[in-house]
């Protein structure tokens, strides 16, 4: 690969510390962060109902960020992808981006206890700070369709545990 742009993604339950991550990564300069749940809350908050809208949104977001994605690391820049890489199906989308702009990549992976996302959950959800709550049954929802990184994807996979 020619391309010196990084897209650096992330894969993790929720409250896995994801968030915190990217914010540390987008400090660094020339590094750009794009964050899934801003542009979900500021165009779709009142579609958010359930999973399968945040399903149906996340698709249309993806599809719509793409080109524009593509285009800033084909430019150079590196991006931070706060964009849930926790299926299958999404990390297929961001290894397309990462062919599509030739460009280097990192998968954080942060396999922390779900005892601790629910802590840390709990705190978020406390300080009114994010753009969405989760609650304990929802957290237990939306984990169950969770899938950690395989090998047979062909991403740099970068591994967090709770500390």
């Amino acid at each position: 690969m020619t391309n010196q742009a990084t897209l650096y993604l992330l894969c993790g339950k929720v409250a896995s510390g994801k968030s915190t991550f990217a914010n540390a990564l987008a400090a660094e300069p020339g590094v750009l962060l794009l964050q899934e749940d801003f542009w979900l809350a500021g165009l779709f908050a009142d579609e958010l109902v359930t999973l399968a809208d945040y399903v149906r949104c996340s698709r249309r977001l993806r599809q719509t960020m793409t080109p524009h994605i593509t285009a800033l690391l084909q430019q150079g820049l590196s991006v931070v992808l706060d964009f849930q890489a926790n299926t299958v199906e999404s990390r297929q989308w961001m290894m397309e981006l990462i062919m599509a702009a030739g460009c280097q990549h990192q998968l954080h992976y942060f396999d922390v206890p779900d005892e601790v996302c629910k802590a840390r959950l709990n705190l978020r959800n406390a300080s009114g700070k994010h753009e969405f709550s989760v609650s304990d049954d929802e957290f237990d929802r939306i984990s169950h369709h969770f899938q950690p990184p395989s090998e047979d994807e062909g991403f740099n996979v970068l591994t967090h545990t709770a500390e």
